[in-house]
């Protein structure tokens, strides 16, 4: 993404996706101005630009020294016969837009820059819905600016997103909804991220499979910053290969092409990425990867791919310094994204972090064993401290309801590891309970509770684990207060039957 302050609208189309000879939206030929939807319908897309199929290597090595190649192959067993219609019509169909607007407000997002929520779009849908469809129609359709946000990732970092007007969300849920039955069939089995029927826990499923089968070392591969460094051109001729309708291909464009409107108010133009937080980044990023994970199929490596991290498996740590030498090197010159070197390491499963878990191999049985990645452990340890400040000015019974949400789908999530300890974080939670409990009871210090305490210079955390704090609060105390135990519910997971069900995922999206 390109920074600095814009001062005007530019919609034109860019020549890649203009015949030889046209101009671009608005400008006058023979005193004529072109008008958007007639331009659409003459769109020729990347016929002899630098990523046309002609300039395929036909699979030669990507460690040879050669130029670095731009081809977009063409993707396995797709021809134009075969490909079912994606076009405007499915997409403005009414049908598939009220679907899109019933999946956008199930998502429960934030407003975009024009600040309409959800419901103040409900408020006049018909008049919405009608409109959109006529602009996606007619060709008027432009999206509006998407607002970006930073959220906090758990290394340090932060994650930016991209929050679309819900407008401009359901026409993206449109398109998805259009386009996914299409690609879905067409991706790769390994291939987990934000897929139908496929989640975090199928993901850890195959990759066990594969360490069990002996191939116990692992090439963790992360991106750095690929939903920011997307390609656009090589994007949209990916596209072309499989959309007839030029109209939805330039509709797409335009919504890569959607400015963004920082924190400060400043806003900048997208040269490149697909921005988390938007109906179709997930798919569109699939689209990105297939391409990935075809060429890891092609040379025979057994791998697992969510999102943008990838994990590929291999007999030794020789074998894997090979794999990532090459693979890096295709990664970097043919997809244009760059792989993060200090994420990025040929090591054993059980050192590194892959969708929340680590994996162990049982040295003399030869089981693997899922556990709790480092980093999942300090974040529910930031949480549960999150959840339970000692200034926590509500009733007790809130505090727990808050904590019995977040533990309820952690627990649904990760009951999949063998996790170790859960009886002690039941305990902490219990005495951080205990400490809010009795900084209440100083407040009304007529309570009888309050009476056989003596803080003196003692704090509240140590107070909590005192015998009358502990003699009152109970554990039973607790639990007729509805708190989970997190040991009981773990447990519970395990006497029902061995079938990997995908969980609701926790994309990025936020619409």
């Amino acid at each position: 993404m390109a920074k600095g302050r814009e001062k005007s609208d530019d919609r034109t189309v860019p020549k890649a996706l203009r015949k030889p000879g046209e101009t671009a939206a608005g400008e006058q030929r023979g005193g004529k101005a072109i008008t958007a939807s007639k331009q659409a319908m003459q769109l020729e897309m990347f016929g002899e630009t630098a990523d046309s199929p002609q300039g395929a290597d036909d699979g030669a090595e990507v460690d040879q020294s050669m130029s670095a190649p731009r081809a977009v192959p063409k993707s396995p067993n797709r021809t134009r016969d075969a490909v079912p219609a994606m076009t405007m019509e499915e997409v403005a169909n009414e049908e598939n837009l009220r679907r899109a607007f019933q999946q956008v407000a199930s998502n429960h997002g934030a407003p975009g820059p024009d600040r309409q929520s959800v419901e103040e779009v409900r408020e006049h849908l018909d008049d919405a819905l009608s409109a959109l469809r006529s602009e996606l129609l007619d060709g008027s359709y432009r999206p509006g600016n998407i607002r970006r946000v930073w959220i906090p990732k758990s290394n340090g970092g932060r994650r930016g997103l991209g929050i679309p007007n819900v407008i401009d969300r359901i026409a993206q849920q449109a398109v998805q909804q259009v386009l996914s039955p299409y690609y879905e069939t067409t991706f790769h089995a390994s291939s987990h991220g934000f897929r139908p029927g496929k989640s975090c826990h199928t993901a850890i499923a195959e990759a066990k499979q594969h360490l069990e089968e002996g191939y116990e070392w692992v090439v963790d591969l992360d991106l750095e910053k690929f939903f920011d460094q997307v390609n656009h051109q090589r994007l949209l001729a990916r596209l072309e290969q499989t959309i007839t309708d030029r109209r939805v291909l330039l509709l797409i464009h335009r919504m890569l092409k959607a400015k963004a409107v920082m924190p400060d108010g400043v806003v900048v133009r997208t040269e490149e990425g697909v921005p988390q937080g938007g109906p179709l980044s997930p798919l569109l990023s699939n689209i990105v990867l297939d391409e990935l994970d075809r060429e890891l199929e092609q040379r025979g490596h057994r791998f697992v791919r969510y999102a943008d991290d990838c994990n590929i498996y291999v007999r030794s740590e020789r074998s894997g310094q090979r794999v990532m030498a090459g693979i890096r090197s295709f990664i970097e010159r043919r997809l244009r994204l760059k792989v993060n070197a200090e994420k990025s390491a040929v090591s054993r499963p059980e050192k590194r972090h892959f969708v929340g878990f680590t994996l162990r191999c049982e040295p003399l049985d030869g089981r693997v064993e899922v556990h709790l990645s480092e980093r999942s452990k300090r974040r529910i340890d930031e949480k549960i401290r999150e959840l339970t400040p000692r200034t926590w000015g509500q009733s007790l019974r809130d505090c727990i309801r808050g904590l019995n949400e977040y533990l309820l789908g952690w627990i649904g999530f990760f009951h999949i590891a063998s996790v170790r300890g859960l009886s002690m974080l039941d305990a902490h939670i219990r005495r951080r309970l205990r400490a809010i409990a009795i900084r209440h009871w100083r407040k009304r210090r007529s309570s009888a509770s309050w009476k056989p305490l003596k803080p003196g210079r003692r704090s509240w955390w140590c107070l909590s684990n005192t015998p009358p704090v502990t003699r009152v609060l109970t554990n039973a105390r607790f639990a007729e207060r509805g708190l989970v135990s997190l040991e009981v519910v773990w447990a519970s997971y395990q006497t029902r039957p061995n079938i990997i069900i995908a969980p609701e995922q926790l994309a990025l999206a936020l619409g």
